[in-house]
């Protein structure tokens, strides 16, 4: 039973970060496209850079709240700080895509169409790259950012019940 309900509440967790991610993702390609079509049009890459810095912060509020609320294992600063390395790690991996798009492969214009330029840059960095670094972030996250399972409800356990042992 108790594999059972290990399995459950990991099940849980993989849908809460799923859930969070998704509003990261909506954020990220909300200010993303809001920068490249307007003050970042030249600078692709570094809309999305920013877009996801943005949807990172945003995002590990809600994870360290709601996604890994019972994980934990570390004081708030050094969780912190783990959670950005880890995120600035995913944000590399999420870049190279895009990148390979655009000046290896040389999907821009006005070497391909502008239509053609927007579906490379969509396919390379928010599905492809997304998908990259947020498979590295499940797995940093749980690996290094909050490495404890259960944590947190132990020391709320520990805290109602008077035990200091």
């Amino acid at each position: 039973m108790a594999a059972g309900g290990a399995r459950a509440g990991k099940r849980r967790e993989l849908l809460r970060f799923a859930t969070v991610g998704l509003a990261a993702f909506g954020l990220t390609l909300g200010v993303n496209y809001g920068l490249k079509l307007t003050v970042l049009q030249e600078k692709p890459v570094t809309a999305l850079a920013i877009a996801t810095v943005m949807a990172t912060a945003f995002a590990y509020l809600l994870s360290r709240r709601w996604s890994f609320h019972t994980r934990g294992g570390r004081r708030r600063f050094p969780e912190a700080a783990l959670f950005f390395a880890v995120n600035a790690i995913a944000v590399t991996i999420n870049l190279c895509p895009p990148l390979i798009s655009r000046y290896v492969l040389r999907f821009e214009a006005p070497e391909v169409s502008f239509l053609a330029q927007e579906i490379a840059d969509f396919v390379s960095g928010m599905l492809l790259g997304t998908a990259a670094g947020s498979a590295f972030r499940w797995w940093g996250y749980r690996r290094w950012v909050f490495p404890v399972a259960d944590a947190r409800q132990r020391v709320r356990e520990v805290v109602v019940s008077g035990d200091s042992g």
